[in-house]
């Protein structure tokens, strides 16, 4: 019962929050946030320390969902017409990224936290918070591109970043944590190669791991017919290879997205896509809810300063540098321009990334823990109204129907083309209904059905795999 009580709150308070939100013209989870910070035991106090705790099952469903979401939205034609751009994107702005907070650090950390040297304790604080800030936060990215019902090169190019971000900022983490030991004395060269190794092994133990699950299942929606049956089989496979991931020490983010991409690429696993449709609203409320309740007054107190440069620096390095890697992978003008903003949003493997550093380099521990839960705080409640605004100026955003489409259970308006025909059209132009609703290219007829229904069409009209 006490933590029934709480989960109400977060569920219900959360969706008022969020609807008031997008009243204000702003994403809902920054509402949803909202919602958390006010909720948090550091504030008011209405749900305890122990509930928040308690809620960490949750969180850890949501996120592995949502990295199978992004999975399942990357669909190899789109990313190879656009393979060139999203390398030097994701590159470029993480490493941007990387170096602004880095630097930053550096020239202000003496001011906040004097009387140590550079090179013992400035320069490593500032590579690690660099590293770990270099993420991007793939919940707040899906949740808006949901929400606005976006797609076309732009949706596509940032989900692609995002999905591919992560990867990159575990391998400059391991590179940064490396360099930072040898300058406090605490690691030899043979440590630093073994540390800087071992980032591929686990994105390597991810991906398999990711391939072995997406087999299983695939194996077993053989035998399911039901709609509640796909559901159970889609939730229990992402839990369960989210779980093995955490329980062997890999990234349980990329093995979803693996199982995600794996299956969003088979013509006759539409069901298998959209299983998840009907539970996502509930899945986004309760992990931004959540993510804000772990506010700490505190932590602002300690290391607002920090949190400010990490911020600002952040957000100017990684736009910088996501117009530039625009420019050099010569992506459309409308993708150059507009994915530095959408690509600020900061949470989940940041805060892991952090905890890592934290039980490594314990003279660091303190500062490092509070600046960037302060820094998350902040980044979550600033940052995905510039993601939306990114969006909606790419052009791709939908967040209203338009003429012939209606929110999904509502009356449709009749057309001339029945969506049979539309389905099949879009099927002989090389997309396929199972390709989910952020693909590229395919019909708008998505946006008007329930995802049974087109799950179902997908299986009548695509011969299973024997």
């Amino acid at each position: 019962m006490e933590t029934l009580i709480p989960l109400g709150l977060v569920l219900v308070v959360g969706l008022a929050g969020g609807l008031a939100s997008r009243r204000l013209n702003l994403p809902s989870i920054t509402g949803y946030v909202l919602v958390g910070v006010v909720l948090a035991p550091s504030v008011s106090g209405l749900i305890s320390e122990e509930v928040v705790q308690g809620f960490e099952p949750i969180t850890s469903t949501s996120l592995a969902v949502i990295a199978y979401l992004i999975g399942t939205s990357l669909h190899i034609g789109t990313l190879r017409s656009l393979g060139r751009s999203i390398s030097w994107i994701t590159l470029l702005q993480c490493l941007s990224g990387f170096v602004a907070v880095a630097a930053g650090l550096v020239l202000v950390a003496g001011r906040v936290m004097p009387g140590y040297t550079v090179m013992g304790t400035y320069l490593p604080f500032g590579l690690l918070m660099g590293a770990i800030a270099a993420a991007t936060a793939p919940p707040a990215i899906l949740a808006i591109v949901r929400e606005l019902r976006a797609k076309g090169p732009m949706t596509t190019t940032l989900l692609a970043v995002v999905a591919l971000d992560d990867a990159v900022a575990v391998v400059l983490f391991a590179i940064a944590a490396a360099y930072s030991a040898v300058l406090l004395g605490t690691s030899t060269a043979t440590s630093t190669l073994a540390v800087i190794a071992e980032p591929a092994l686990h994105l390597a133990g991810a991906v398999v791991l990711g391939a072995a699950v997406a087999a299983g299942t695939i194996f077993l929606a053989r035998l399911v017919r039901s709609r509640e049956l796909t559901l159970v089989l889609v939730l229990g496979s992402v839990v369960l290879g989210y779980g093995v991931a955490e329980m062997i020490g890999v990234s349980g983010i990329i093995a979803c997205m693996t199982l995600g991409f794996i299956i969003g690429n088979r013509r006759s696993s539409g069901d298998l896509v959209v299983a998840v449709d009907e539970v996502q609203g509930v899945l986004f409320t309760m992990f931004f809810v959540i993510s804000g309740l772990h506010f700490d007054v505190s932590a602002f107190a300690v290391a607002g300063p920090l949190a400010a440069v990490i911020v600002v620096t952040r957000c100017v390095g990684k736009y910088v540098g996501a117009r530039v890697g625009g420019i050099i992978g010569h992506a459309p003008p409308k993708v150059g321009e507009n994915i530095g903003l959408a690509l600020m949003p900061q949470a989940g493997v940041s805060l892991g990334l952090v905890l890592v550093a934290a039980t490594s380099f314990p003279s660091l521990a303190s500062a490092m823990v509070s600046a960037t839960l302060a820094s998350v705080i902040i980044n979550e409640l600033i940052t995905p109204p510039l993601a939306k605004l990114a969006l909606v100026r790419s052009g791709e955003a939908r967040p209203e129907p338009v003429k012939g489409e209606t929110h999904r259970g509502a009356a449709v308006e009749p057309t001339p083309v029945s969506a049979q025909s539309q389905a099949e059209q879009g099927s002989a132009n090389g997309h396929h209904v199972s390709s989910g609703p952020l693909a590229v290219g395919t019909s708008t007829s998505h946006l008007s059905e329930g995802p049974w229904a087109r799950s179902q069409r997908a299986r009548d009209r695509a011969p299973r795999d024997r």
